[in-house]
């Protein structure tokens, strides 16, 4: 009973705690309610805060309350009080609709309306300036005096309102501020009222009062409108001078100011408008009156001054804050850059000297990014991923130099070698963004081979023998292989799963990445060869060239030796089916990608589909050149027009071996055995059809080729039956009648027209006895037919 009871007294004196601090709580809000009441009498309506409600207690109702308390918990059991949890209820404050459209009314009234007036004023005071000037009313002298008087007067009357009016008294200290630099500009540049020096001198006093403004009265719109809007300065008071130098230094001592300011502050806004109006007013300047002779100088100087400007306003708040950058920051820089170099660029190209300069100026970009990633590395400011990013931006200057200073296969070297490195650094460093600037450059490399690939191979001409390739030796095979060789390096770092990918939470983009790369990598390997093939047997057909003019010829007649490009086709096909066959063996020995071994088998497909058209075609050109030497008079021909043939039979047995043993893994579903079958008796067939011509046409019986056909395809269609029998196969004995049937289709409407009486009498005998085999066949067999589960 006693721990009973002290567990009630523990409960009152939190209570009576909690009761003082509410009477505290209470004193404080009064306190704040009589502050804001005291400041809203003060201020505007649209600046009061709504009231707060509260609930107070009296002294008798705490006490009523804590004896009520007390009486509970002296009839209820500690563990019922125990599970008893205070409970908030905030009061949410009710929205009034009237007190919205007040606060919209005076959200108009009150700051919107001043800053269109201001604006309106400027230009009305300008619109009078214009008018006077046109019309001769008032002097120069007269013109700028009262200029000044004006912006005088209205920077004194807005300072004066700064106390009670902030918000009012910052619009029109802008506006005087524009007022100032428009009177200063037009008083130096239109009426040489003021020296150089002087004007100058003005213009820095009027942007370091503006600046000081801005910041003193945080307010974003005294910069626009005093800094910003001096931009329309000479294209209000513009009389076509021509003098860019004065228009680009007055934009710069701007811009200066704005760099101040975002020491300070990083008015988005207030950056993202004078960086507009900046590069437009420049372009503008550049297209319609630069000139090369004249203004050569002073477009790159004032361009390599806006650049630093903005380059340097960009990261001075982001430096000094150590505030991450966001896209629109990374746009914005990139833009920056890229505007520079494009622009410097035009300029350099279009002068004698600067264009043997392209290379060197390109590298100068890179350098000034490094100097920049450089400090901000040594002096650890800002985060690492700015550093990256500068550091990115030195990367990409050195990949634009390699194309514009240098020409040829060091291209592809240095762009192959520069993704391998960023993509190791990425990978094994963790440094997702230097991966991600890999990508860009592989496919810049694999662009780049093409290129080689389509330019240096097949070059050659009798004219100009420093063309000539050594196969296997030379400069575009060993660029080649180090394409090759840096991206089965990125390969290998890209399958080791002891390193995450940049693009590891991106499904879409990972499996675009492990696709790229190896299929990138195959390619290097497969075209690497293949153009050493190709390049081969094109010079030795460019050799070929013979110029013979004959009798009662006025010109001579040139001939080549056609076989040459028959023997090219040929090889190219062998390789293909090597290549093929070789990629085979080795994914199903080690790799066992079962996405590759689909793939492989699609072009080994292909690479024998081609085999059986175009190739056992050039196979047997090369027959006929052999068996009849004039078609080629002077040329010779050699017991290899005849044994490539077989070399070829044993590629395509490697072929049909690698989808064997494709179709053996466990992975492999059985419903592609119907297909390889199909494919394989299909091929045996086609191959042996030509066989059959080959030698019919080796033994001068070139004219018996349709009577043997026929009954070749007979016996075939007989031995696909008893092998479907045995198999118990109902696929291959269905194709075997297919065979059959289109057999007999030839001998009726094709054959017998072009067949004598005896090789008629021969062939149908022939297929009439083959069909009696099979239809034994069937019905001795019958009940395995019939036994046999469906395949």
């Amino acid at each position: 009973m006693t721990s009973h009871q002290d567990q009630i007294n523990q409960l009152l004196t939190r209570l009576n705690s909690l009761v003082e601090k509410q009477r505290g709580f209470s004193k404080e809000i009064d306190d704040l309610k009589h502050a804001i009441e005291k400041l809203q009498n003060s201020q505007p309506e649209s600046l009061q805060e709504p009231e707060i409600k509260k609930e107070e207690f009296t002294d008798n109702e705490v006490n009523e309350k804590s004896d009520s308390l007390s009486s509970i918990e002296a009839e209820t059991p500690s563990d019922t009080l125990k599970s008893i949890q205070p409970r908030i209820r905030p009061v949410e404050p009710k929205r009034d609709t009237a007190k919205v459209k007040s606060d919209l009314e005076k959200f108009i009234g009150e700051n919107l309306i001043n800053k269109i007036g201001i604006i309106i004023t400027v230009i009305g005071v300008f619109i009078g300036v214009k008018y006077s000037i046109e019309h001769d009313l008032i002097s120069p002298l007269t013109r700028v005096i009262l200029g000044y008087l004006a912006g005088l007067g209205l920077l004194g009357f807005g300072v004066k309102l700064k106390t009670k009016y902030e918000n009012y008294s910052a619009v029109l200290v802008s506006g005087a501020m524009a007022i100032f630099y428009f009177i200063s500009f037009s008083a130096y540049n239109f009426y040489q009222l003021i020296p150089q020096a002087l004007a100058f001198v003005l213009m820095v006093i009027f942007t370091v009062f503006t600046v000081l403004a801005a910041l003193n009265y945080n307010r974003q719109v005294i910069a626009h409108i005093g800094l910003v809007g001096a931009y329309a300065v000479p294209f209000v008071l513009s009389n076509e001078s021509g003098r860019p130098e004065i228009l680009f230094g007055y934009m710069a001592i701007i811009n200066i100011g704005i760099l101040v300011i975002a020491y300070k502050k990083y008015w988005k806004l207030l950056y993202y408008v004078a960086f507009g109006l900046t590069w437009a007013i420049y372009f503008t300047w550049f297209i319609s009156d630069y000139r090369t002779s004249e203004y050569f100088g002073l477009a790159l100087s004032f361009l390599s001054l806006f650049f630093f400007i903005f380059y340097a306003t960009f990261l001075a708040y982001k430096l000094l804050q150590k505030e991450k950058f966001q896209r629109s920051d990374i746009a914005l820089l990139l833009f920056n850059s890229f505007i520079f170099y494009g622009n410097a660029y035009v300029i350099l190209s279009g002068h004698e000297t600067g264009k043997q300069l392209l290379g060197l100026f390109t590298l100068g970009n890179a350098l000034i990014h490094f100097l920049v990633s450089l400090v901000i590395y040594r002096q650890k400011l800002g985060d690492k991923n700015l550093f990256y990013l500068v550091a990115g931006l030195v990367l990409v200057f050195i990949t634009i130099a390699i194309p514009v200073q240098l020409d040829g296969n060091w291209v592809t070297f240095l762009w192959i070698g520069e993704a391998a490195l960023l993509f190791w650094i990425g990978r094994t460093k963790k440094v997702p963004v230097y991966e991600k600037l890999s990508y860009p450059l592989m496919l810049l490399a694999f662009l780049s081979i093409i290129h080689d690939w389509i330019v240096f191979y097949n070059a050659y001409t009798p004219s100009t023998p420093e063309d000539r390739m050594m196969p296997l030796l030379n400069i575009q095979f060993l660029t080649s292989l180090c394409f090759i060789t840096g991206f089965g390096f990125i390969l290998k770092l890209h399958f080791n799963q002891k390193y995450d990918a940049a693009w590891k939470s991106n499904k879409i983009l990972s499996k675009m990445v492990s696709f790229g790369i190896p299929a990138i990598f195959l390619l290097g390997i497969y075209f690497a060869f293949r153009m050493e093939i190709v390049n081969y047997w094109g010079q030795l057909f460019t050799d070929s060239l013979l110029e013979i003019k004959e009798d009662n010829q006025q010109y001579p007649m040139t001939y080549w030796n056609y076989d040459l490009l028959k023997f090219e086709t040929v090889w190219v096909i062998n390789y293909s089916m090597l290549f093929m066959s070789l990629l085979g063996i080795v994914n199903i020995r080690w790799f066992k990608n079962k996405s590759l071994g689909f793939v492989n088998l699609g072009f080994i497909v292909f690479v024998l589909l081609v085999f059986l058209t175009n190739g056992l075609y050039a196979l047997s050109e090369l027959r006929e050149s052999y068996l009849d030497p004039t078609k080629l008079p002077y040329y010779k021909t050699s017991i290899m027009h005849i044994l490539i043939r077989y070399l070829s039979f044993v590629f395509v047995v490697l072929l049909l071996i690698t989808i064997y043993k494709y179709l053996q893994e466990s992975y492999r579903e059985n419903k592609y055995k119907r297909a390889f079958d199909f494919l394989l008796h299909t091929t045996i067939l086609w191959v042996v059809s030509s066989e059959l011509i080959h030698w019919l046409d080796m033994a001068e019986s070139s004219q018996s080729y349709k009577l043997g056909l026929s009954i070749l395809w007979g016996v075939y269609s007989l031995f696909l039956i008893a092998l479907g029998i045995w198999k118990r196969n109902k696929p291959l004995r269905i194709g075997a009648i297919v065979l059959f049937g289109l057999t007999l289709i030839k001998l009726f409407f094709y054959d017998i027209s072009h067949l004598d009486t005896i090789a008629k009498t021969i062939v149908f005998v022939s297929l009439g006895v083959l069909l009696l085999i099979i239809s034994f066949l069937y019905n001795k067999f019958t009940h395995k037919i019939s036994d046999e589960t469906p395949q």
